[in-house]
This record gives C-alpha cells, structure tokens and sequence, in this order.
C-alpha cells in the first residue's frame, strides 16, 4: 500500500508545533490505523463474559482509557461479523470514545449531539446514559442522518430522537439542554491515518473556513446550553485555527469555565497558547491535544466548557 503525499505546508506548520518531534509525527500519520471496537453494554448484558468469548475468536487488546473498548489486531472485516450485526460491538476509533468520556452525561440529563451522523458518539452517549433521560441527534446531511438512524437502531438506542438541521440554528431554543456535544466539522488532519483521501482536500483556505463555521456553531451552541450546564467541543483535527482560535473565541465572548481534562491511561498535551501572532486566552491551556504518536490513534482535540 502505497504512502501518503505529505503537503510540504503541512509538515511545515506541524515543525512549528513539534520542532524536532514532526519527523516522528508524520511518520504515524503515515502508519496503519489499529482497528478498534466498542462493547454495546445496551445490548450486552456480561461484559465480562462477552470478552472472553470475542478472545477465543480474535486477538483483542483493551484500550487502556476506556473499559468498554478493545484493540482488535486481527485482519478481518469487522463489519461483517455476526457481533457487529446483532449490534453488540460498535466499530470506532479509540480515541472518538473519549468526548462522550470527558462529556459525562448524566441518565437525568437532556443532552444534544449537535452534529451526530454517523452516530458513533450518540450510541455511546445513549449507551454511558444505559438508555435514560433523552438524547437530540441532529445532523445538517440527510444521506449521513441515515447512517446515524442506522446505528441508533442496531445499537438498541431508545432515548435518542433524531433531527435534522443546522446546529447553527440551536441559538433559537436559549438554555435547552444540560449537556452539549459539538463534534465539529473539519479538516480531518487526524484522520489521514485511516482516509489518506484528506490530505488531496487539505489546504489553508480550507481550515479557515471551518474555522468560521465552528465558531458559530459553538456560539449557537452555547446559547442553547443551560447556565451551569457543560459542553464538549471536539474535532478529529490538529489545526490551531479550528480549535485553540475557536474555544478563544468561546471564552472572549461567553461567561465560561474551562476545565482541565484528566483521563486515566491517556497521554495527552495542553492546548497552545499562540499561533501564527495570535495569542490565546491562557485558560485554552486546559484543552487538550492527542497526538498519533502518543497513543498510537487518531489525532483529536477536546476541551471541555462549562457555562457560568
């Protein structure tokens, strides 16, 4: 399998970050992604049973910041096993799992996955909640609302409704909801390990776009978030521009709490606090960066907001 074409403006603007550690950086980026399952304990009753049955079939390996989540280092077609079709494992990345992690939704709360398709942050939110209080999956993309309709239903998910609109427009229902998912739009820069096809898209033009995009959807957003209330923003992306310059924005114009993430087994950096001239609010510190490197996933961003 042929290697990826690295911009020579993308490994520039990652040498500015990772001085000499960019050589070992895009060197994951250009390796295998390891394929990864999440166990649906809304359709599984004994996790624990259920692992020793999938061990006597593949050779899995826990992930090591989610107890619910395992490496599978076998080469098969996940999809088309009869675990997958009866909806008791769930195909994701390990480090998706994490913003439904840190979001730490409650089975009281009423919460919104404001961009939700495919769904694999909403059958886990649905699955950390174990089917209580509600759930509102939006999405703008009706072909990719039918895949998170999908997934809701294989996953035995029942607190969920779907809608379909631009998360924008959330700024019209004022402090809605308890808890908020914006797993933004992007580049994608973390994702080149799986879909080599990003980096044939990627340009700066591109990045500031979405840039502009987030911020509006966050500000929508957070408007629609109860006082007291918590939102996690999150990309599968490392551009300053889509996420240190976007929870700035956030906090230069909210009454807003950052608050530091701490996740057991998990290797993960502080948020920037300048890029290209810009200078950030020190509290953007508290996000955090994870780095194909450190744990050998994809690449993603989290911070976690909390409304005052």
């Amino acid at each position: 399998m042929r290697k990826p074409i690295i911009p020579n403006e993308f490994k520039a603007r990652y040498a500015k970050i990772l001085g000499r550690e960019n050589k070992e950086f895009l060197r994951y980026c250009s390796l295998p992604l390891r394929k990864c399952i999440r166990i649906n304990t809304l359709k599984v009753e004994n996790k624990e049973e259920f692992v020793k049955e999938l061990r006597e079939k593949w050779k899995i390996e826990k992930v090591p910041f989610c107890d619910y989540a395992y490496f599978v280092d076998e080469d098969i077609e996940l999809g088309k096993t009869e675990e997958y079709f009866l909806g008791k494992i769930y195909i994701q990345e390990a480090s998706s799992l994490l913003p439904p992690i840190v979001l730490e939704p409650l089975q009281k709360d009423f919460v919104l996955d404001s961009c939700a398709a495919p769904g694999s942050k909403t059958t886990q939110l649905a699955q950390i909640m174990n089917n209580k209080g509600c759930i509102v999956a939006n999405d703008i993309n009706l072909k990719r609302i039918k895949s998170l309709r999908f997934n809701i239903e294989i996953c035995g998910v029942l607190n969920t409704v779907v809608t379909r609109m631009n998360a924008i427009k959330f700024e019209k229902f004022p402090e809605r909801f308890d808890k908020i998912l914006v797993d933004a739009p992007c580049s994608c820069e973390g994702v080149i390990r799986k879909n080599w096809n990003v980096l044939s898209r990627w340009s700066i033009r591109t990045i500031k776009h979405l840039s502009y995009l987030q911020k509006r959807i966050l500000r929508a957003c957070l408007i629609a978030l109860k006082k007291h209330g918590t939102l996690v923003y999150s990309t599968c992306t490392l551009a300053p521009e889509e996420n240190e310059e976007v929870i700035d924005y956030a906090l230069k114009n909210f009454d807003l709490e950052i608050e530091k993430i701490k996740i057991r087994n998990l290797k993960a950096r502080e948020g920037i606090l300048e890029w290209e001239g810009k200078k950030f609010d020190e509290r953007v510190s508290k996000a955090v960066r994870i780095y194909p490197q450190d744990n050998n996933t994809e690449g993603f961003f989290i911070a976690k907001l909390r409304k005052l």
